[in-house]
């Protein structure tokens, strides 16, 4: 928006967006609706998540089912949703989110790790598909202050042992992230497509002796 850029947000609850001056609607990614658009638009963000966090022997096929609902199935109908206004686009950016659980193997992560492993390969696949027109590339942090963490950073001693975890000796800053998503709707990544970028510090790739 600090570019001149107009926002849409498609929530589960609108009305804080809307007492803020933000054009919001309705959208549950478990039942996901039509998202009602202007007929062109620049980019499409999905970051709707959850944190399934249990052993492997106590995870249920509804949870499997839920995770993957909410996070690649509700991308899905959402980019099918925006597509038409997408293409309308002179270019267009799509971004999606994942998780370092992904790259990186975390325990008690299988759920969540197998539902963002299907993001990554829906957001490779429609890079293929939709260009040259759209790009599609993916976000994939490590664990960030936001409301979804908050029951695992809501005390000093577990922001201190999340921290410890990463290279870095952090977690992730949301504004940061915010940042990156602005990069990839921009211009300044018009060369970029059918990536996965990483600010998970440096978990996924480093290694401290």
């Amino acid at each position: 928006m600090a570019r001149g850029d107009s926002l849409i947000a498609a929530v589960r609850t609108p009305q804080p967006l809307m007492e803020l001056g933000i054009p919001a609607q309705n959208f549950d990614a478990l039942t996901p609706s039509p998202l009602e658009l202007p007929p062109v638009i620049g980019g499409l963000v999905y970051f709707p998540g959850s944190i399934t966090l249990k052993p492997f022997h106590r995870l249920s096929a509804d949870d499997f089912l839920n995770d993957y609902r909410i996070n690649c199935l509700g991308a899905a109908a959402a980019i099918q949703s925006a597509l038409p206004s997408l293409k309308a686009a002179e270019s267009a950016s799509i971004v999606l989110f994942s998780t370092v659980a992904v790259a990186q193997g975390l325990p008690f992560h299988a759920s969540i790790a197998a539902a963002k492993g299907a993001v990554e390969g829906l957001a490779i696949a429609l890079a293929a598909e939709l260009a040259p027109k759209i790009r599609v590339n993916t976000i994939a942090p490590s664990l960030t202050e936001t409301p979804l963490a908050g029951s695992l950073l809501n005390s000093d001693a577990k922001k201190e042992a999340s921290a410890k975890r990463h290279p870095l000796q952090q977690v992730g800053d949301p504004e940061d992230v915010a940042k990156l998503v602005a990069f990839l709707l921009s211009p300044e990544s018009k060369f970029m497509t059918g990536q996965v970028l990483r600010p998970d510090g440096g978990l996924s790739s480093v290694r401290m002796f």
